[in-house]
């Protein structure tokens, strides 16, 4: 199935989504990547802004800023792996209605997950330009002292995706089911969705 989801997203839109669907999100999503996990999860700090049922995406944008205004030139998922240590009390923290990365993310990230009515998205890697065609403007940026990559940036989007779900919200998760055949997955969708972006852009 594929579905169109705005965020701030509503229960009844995130429970709907179950494991190999397909997902473009409009809305306000968030990047997190690892300093801003540690700093609310180990060093118990309160988000700067709510991510009560938004989208975290786990990405650090290369930004251009000209005349105080920044530009998302390209952004592209981080490994999310990475953040299964933070991840579950990163959901249960924050209520975050959708995590959104690279590859695949465990058990513990999964049981949260279920348990707070959440769901993991996987973003093609190597599709920094795709990501950054999908960002309408910059609203706001936190935490801007851990560097661009690892900011918080506020961002409003339209059409984020194609996201594959990976993780839904009966605690499913894509890892287990296909463990045996996952060594290379993670490469074969980068690549179709690759493919996928070329075949638009070179009839354009």
């Amino acid at each position: 199935m594929e579905y169109n989801l705005r965020s701030p997203i509503r229960l009844e839109d995130i429970r709907k989504l179950r494991v190999g669907d397909i997902v473009y999100l409009s809305g306000i999503v968030v990047t997190a990547r690892d300093q801003a996990h540690k700093r609310i999860v180990e060093d118990d700090m309160e988000p700067p802004i709510s991510l009560e049922n938004l989208a975290v995406f786990h990405a650090g944008p290369v930004v251009k800023i000209e005349d105080n205004r920044c530009h998302i030139v390209s952004i592209g998922p981080t490994t999310s792996m990475r953040m299964e240590p933070y991840e579950a009390d990163f959901i249960r923290k924050t209520r975050v209605k959708m995590i959104i990365g690279k590859g695949f993310m465990g058990d513990k990230t999964a049981q949260a997950c279920r348990k707070y009515n959440s769901v993991v998205a996987m973003f093609p890697g190597g599709c920094g330009a795709l990501g950054s065609s999908a960002v309408k403007r910059v609203l706001e940026v936190y935490w801007i002292e851990l560097g661009i990559p690892e900011a918080l940036w506020v961002l409003e989007v339209e059409n984020l995706g194609p996201m594959l779900v990976t993780i839904d919200t009966t605690g499913q998760n894509m890892f287990d089911d296909h463990k045996s055949r996952l060594k290379n997955i993670d490469k074969i969708i980068s690549e179709t969705f690759n493919s996928m972006y070329k075949i638009l852009y070179s009839v354009k």
